[in-house]
């Protein structure tokens, strides 16, 4: 998903996202322990996500602040 379609979503909604990422790299994390995970490469992409989704959901903490202490 890219943070263009992220910054569209209102915060609940990230966090929801959010927490269905870290199940999944979780999940892939623990196939990868058991020898069960055939593409590494969706571990590094389930933790980009998440952290795009950390970094929207930060821009969005900064802009209500920013509005809060502006007014």
């Amino acid at each position: 998903m890219s943070a263009s379609e992220l910054r569209d979503k209102t915060p609940d909604q990230l966090r929801e996202e959010l927490k269905s990422l870290k199940k999944e790299s979780f999940n892939l994390r623990f196939q990868q322990a058991t020898g069960q995970l055939e593409n590494t490469a969706a571990i590094r992409k389930a933790r980009r996500a998440a952290a795009r989704v950390k970094t929207i959901l930060n821009e969005k903490a900064a802009a209500a602040a920013g509005e809060e202490k502006g007014a």
